[in-house]
């Protein structure tokens, strides 16, 4: 293939990757009704504490970014060097290639393309390692508050909230265990023969000590806080009578079941939305308020980003003359 050919072939991808994002966004916005269900929310509260309120939420996904970025440029410097700026890029190609691809998987291809073709398969591999920590945190507070909802509102006997409560406890721990021997995957990896050629890429989870691991999870948990945060200073100006406690608890349950379920982001709102409205009515009669903040949710930390995103999509060489 001639230099030419490469330059023509790179523009149309990166034009397709635009477009489908484009169209996706386009498309699944304006069928949004849960958006203008937010939008006549809004008309009944004071217009300075909705601007206010909406400031907070869109500062607190810029924050939830930067911690990505932080942890990305910390988790890749053993594989290569990144510029906070490359991390920057990274991070948000890689979100505008996650909203048309299911269950995120394109925003592995969009971020680790900005690393050498060298370093792209173990920087995969690393990027799991921070993946699977926002995971563990997923996991940990979804399922212990899974039994803390089942033993509150579902009429079942002591034995079954016992139960529920103790496989709960066994879930989360074995994900922390899991967790901080990543490197067990390394050695699962090359006890499959199909799997031994790329055995050599994992080695990478056999340099990660525990306190680089701790480090990692703590920069996830500040990112869990963050857009924990998001859906209570929404709920708590919009809805302030729903119980605290209860409010935070299904907002943890909501995140589980969002990563259990597989789905494109773009459709991601329909998940959440069908989980919210379920959970809160135990609480709550405004199901209709709880899907149209899910959904603002939704739009501020996964289409504004995939926006901001495709700016970056066009700096990235898709066709080069390495291999990777």
């Amino acid at each position: 293939m001639t230099k030419q050919q490469k330059k023509y072939l790179n523009l149309g991808i990166k034009l397709a990757i635009i477009g489908l994002a484009t169209w996706f966004i386009v498309s699944k916005v304006n069928n949004q009704q849960n958006l203008r269900e937010f939008k006549t929310l809004l008309q009944s509260i004071d217009p300075w504490t909705v601007r206010a309120t909406l400031a907070v939420v869109v500062v607190m996904m810029l924050m939830n970014w930067a911690i990505e970025v932080v942890k990305w440029k910390y988790l890749s410097r053993r594989i290569e060097l990144i510029s906070w700026w490359k991390a920057i890029r990274s991070v948000f190609c890689g979100l505008t290639w996650a909203i048309f691809t299911p269950n995120r998987i394109g925003e592995y291809g969009g971020r680790i393309l900005l690393l050498k073709p060298r370093s792209r398969a173990r920087g995969a591999i690393a990027m799991g390692v921070g993946l699977f920590a926002q995971l563990v945190l997923t996991s940990v507070f979804g399922s212990l508050s899974i039994a803390w909802f089942v033993a509150t509102y579902l009429p079942t006997p002591d034995s079954v909230k016992f139960g529920v409560w103790l496989l709960a406890i066994i879930y989360a721990v074995a994900f922390v265990v899991l967790y901080f021997n990543v490197h067990w995957v390394d050695y699962l990896v090359g006890k499959f023969k199909f799997l031994r050629k790329i055995k050599p890429f994992f080695s990478i989870l056999e340099d990660f000590t525990t306190r680089e691991l701790l480090h990692v999870l703590l920069l996830s948990l500040l990112r869990f806080i963050i857009f924990t945060s998001q859906y209570v200073v929404l709920m708590l100006v919009f809805l302030p009578e729903l119980p605290f406690v209860s409010m935070v608890l299904m907002i943890f349950i909501l995140f589980f079941v969002q990563s259990a379920v597989p789905s494109l982001d773009i459709f991601d709102f329909s998940v959440r939305s069908f989980v919210a409205s379920n959970l809160y009515s135990y609480i709550t009669t405004q199901e209709i308020a709880v899907m149209a903040i899910v959904s603002c949710i939704w739009f501020v930390n996964l289409i504004l980003p995939a926006i901001m995103g495709s700016v970056f999509v066009l700096n990235v060489n898709y066709v080069g003359g390495n291999k990777s």
